[in-house]
């Protein structure tokens, strides 16, 4: 068995890619059919309201998405609760062009956009997407954070080191909650289902002085596993999330705001599990039960935004504190270990982890609809963590601590060549040192201990460049090309001094072509690209039988692909939304010593598609008052996703099948109340979620839930 252990999405039915891209170009076309019969009064009367402005801080301001020049995605608050996208991964997983590798922990994400992206994560530290919350960087590895009560969150696309720093060589993430306003205003949501799912969510906000503002939202989340222990039939954990979050909003006045934000989320008893394939109607696992019942994750963050406009800029100032503390067991079940082995036992490792990061950004730039953008700005942060692991069976223990210091300087600028062109330029400089000290233990910490310390000092340039045309007033056309990343660093898994070189770090050069439309008035967006990213030294774990080494191997990638994406709102209350994404993406140098084999050149990255996609469908529409109900309306929305097959790991050594996936959502609404009942996984589609290569006999992976239903209540004041 090699150790670490990965796990990747597995087999289940390929994916008709023409029919998906069909049903993308056909959306429009079904919409029109279907609404051919809604009263003509009313949706006159809709065709000639404007939509909202959606803006983003895809560049640390506040722009509409037509006007940034590279891709992104964007999901706002309402698709994120309609849509039942409960955590950051679903959002992720909606996202076309994004792929993230999770298998069922609290801690476990490896995001990947446009196929860009570590082979193996090999550390914490080692994304390649950077996550930040209302402006404060996180790791990654946080995806798992819900999301309740927020405004939007984007998806940047190709390197984002210029404005959002260290490890975001394949993109960032932008997560804003909804902010306190003067009215009062807040909502009630609650949830049951089958295998035990239920939800409670609500917010509340409003004045509280003259000056003063406040929001307060909550979250309490639970379900059941669908996977059960084969010793008393019960589900292997029952997960629980309890989350919090705070803010206050003062207007000091002369042009100054403080935005304080307090947010902590506990979650309990979830665990990455791994079974043996193929897992048969009843996917189970022989463990002894209440194994998992110690894994925890505690998050943190503590945040104060100062804004000061003057005559024509704006400061900034954003300071930060955030925690994470996790205990996580994993392993394999006796079932794998007689497959392995010939002999039944539990293989299970206890990992844990305790990290503290302080930030500060400082950072001068144009007002919002300035003619001329542009932001100054210099970063600071401390990363202090740690990483243990204790294996069950024979008592060896290691302990691992990491520090980070890091400083940047930034800045870009889009400037105005005419009245149809606009140039784009932007540069970070970062210097960070890193430290490591190990401490190893055999059969127990009673036992003497090896201890080991290493340091690794680097700075590094990132930027980009684009040129944007407006075609006309609603259309934009882009180039960009940007140079991305991803730092030097210690591997989490080290059991020896040997093990604990630092690795390379690994950078991407990446070039892309778009284009951005938005209607006048708002009701159609398209946007398209094609792009190639070309990456040096990006990361797999090594691991040598003879002498029991953990480490790190780096191998160069290539991706190129293209992405379509649109919204449309139209009259009679359809909506649309869809996306589809095709990606080639290959190891291009051979790696050897690696986990599980030698990577050939040539072979696929792991977990990345050729094709994905999603098509959504809404729609709503008023009716006639009925069973006293004084204002009543009807709404569905229907939620497609389709994903290709794709390797289970660098090796290529076997396949997994695509699958499609369909969730339903049935509302009436009357008023601000809405009772509404849901269906996830519509068609029972049984399909793997990740798969890991043991042996030319014995693979394993972690299978998705089947069909599940429930019920829902909302009311919104």
């Amino acid at each position: 068995m090699s150790y670490p252990k990965y796990f990747a999405p597995a087999t289940g039915r390929r994916t008709d890619a023409l029919a998906l891209a069909i049903a993308l170009a056909l959306a429009p076309c079904a919409a029109v059919a279907a609404d051919a019969a809604p009263d003509a009064e009313a949706a006159a009367a809709v065709d000639a309201t404007e939509l909202p402005t959606v803006t983003v801080s895809a560049r640390l301001g506040q722009e509409r998405p037509k006007d940034v020049p590279f891709g992104l995605s964007v999901t706002r608050g309402s698709d994120v609760e309609a849509g039942r996208l409960l955590d950051v991964e679903d959002v992720l997983r909606n996202s076309p062009g994004v792929d993230v590798n999770s298998y069922g922990g609290a801690n476990d994400a490896n995001v990947r956009i446009r196929g860009v992206g570590s082979l193996n994560q090999v550390s914490m530290d080692d994304g390649s997407v950077v996550m930040n919350i209302d402006g404060v960087a996180m790791s990654v590895r946080h995806a798992s954070l819900a999301t309740f009560d927020v405004d939007r969150i984007e998806v940047l696309k190709g390197p984002q080191g210029t404005l959002f720093g260290r490890n975001s060589e394949a993109g960032a993430i932008n997560v804003t909650s909804r902010r306190p306003t003067r009215e009062r205003e807040g909502y009630l949501r609650l949830e049951a289902g089958q295998d035990g799912q239920h939800l409670e969510e609500g917010a509340v906000g409003g004045a509280l002085s003259d000056q003063l503002s406040g929001r307060i939202a909550v979250r309490n989340s639970g379900s059941d596993s669908w996977i059960e222990n084969a010793n008393d039939d019960k589900p292997m954990v029952e997960p629980r999330e309890t989350a919090l979050r705070g803010s206050l909003l003062w207007d000091a006045g002369e042009g100054t705001e403080a935005l304080l934000i307090v947010e902590g989320q506990n979650t309990r008893h979830k665990a990455g599990m791994e079974l043996l394939r193929p897992f048969g109607d009843r996917p189970s696992l022989d463990l002894t039960p209440g194994v998992f019942d110690g894994n925890r994750k505690d998050t943190r963050r503590y945040s104060l935004q100062i804004d000061h406009e003057l005559d024509a800029s704006r400061i900034t100032s954003i300071t930060a504190h955030t925690r994470a503390d996790f205990v996580a067991t994993k392993g394999y079940d006796r079932r794998i270990t007689q497959a392995l082995y010939g002999m039944p036992f539990e293989y299970l490792v206890t990992d844990s982890s305790d990290e503290r990061v302080s930030s500060q950004d400082l950072r001068w730039s144009s007002l919002p609809d300035a003619q001329r953008f542009w932001v100054l700005g210099a970063n600071w942060s401390k990363s202090e963590r740690s990483f243990d692991s204790l294996y069950l069976g024979n008592g060896n223990l290691q302990r691992r601590d990491f520090d980070t210091d890091g400083y940047a300087v930034y800045g870009e600028s889009t400037i105005p060549l005419n009245d149809a062109f606009k140039l784009t330029g932007g540069l970070r400089y970062t210097n960070e040192r890193k430290t490591y000290n190990g401490l190893y233990f055999t059969g127990g910490s009673a036992a003497p201990g090896v201890s080991d310390a290493r340091r690794v000092d680097e700075d590094y340039l990132t930027g980009r460049v684009a040129l944007s045309y407006a075609l006309n007033p609603t259309t934009n056309l882009y180039s960009v090309a940007a140079r991305g990343h991803k730092s030097r660093g210690f591997n989490d898994y080290s059991t020896q001094p040997i093990d604990s070189l630092p690795y390379k770090a690994a950078s991407v050069d990446t070039y892309e072509l778009g284009f951005k439309h938005e209607s006048a008035d708002r009701r159609l967006s398209l946007s398209g690209a094609v792009y190639l990213s070309e990456v040096s030294d990006d990361h797999l774990l090594g691991y040598d039988f003879n002498t029991m080494a953990v480490s790190t191997v780096n191998a160069d990638t290539r991706s190129k692909g293209v992405e379509l994406e649109g919204q449309w709102r139209l009259a009679g209350g359809w909506s649309f939304g869809a996306g589809v994404s095709y990606i080639d993406a290959k190891i291009t140098s051979p790696a050897t010593g690696v986990s599980g084999g030698d990577v050939a050149a040539g072979n696929r990255a792991p977990d990345i598609p050729h094709w994905s996609g999603n098509l959504t469908a809404g729609y709503r529409r008023e009716l006639p008052t009925f069973w006293g109900l004084s204002a009543p309306a009807l709404n569905f929305r229907l939620d497609y996703r389709s994903i290709g097959s794709r390797p289970a790991d660098p090796q290529n050594h076997f396949d997994l099948g695509g699958y499609q996936k369909l969730d339903l959502r049935v509302g009436l609404e009357n008023g601000p109340a809405e009772f509404y009942a849901w269906a996830d996984n519509l068609t029972d589609e049984r399909y793997d979620l990740y798969g890991n290569y043991s042996s030319p006999t014995v693979t394993t992976g972690v299978p998705a839930r089947g069909r599940s239903a429930g019920v829902g209540f909302r009311y919104a004041f």
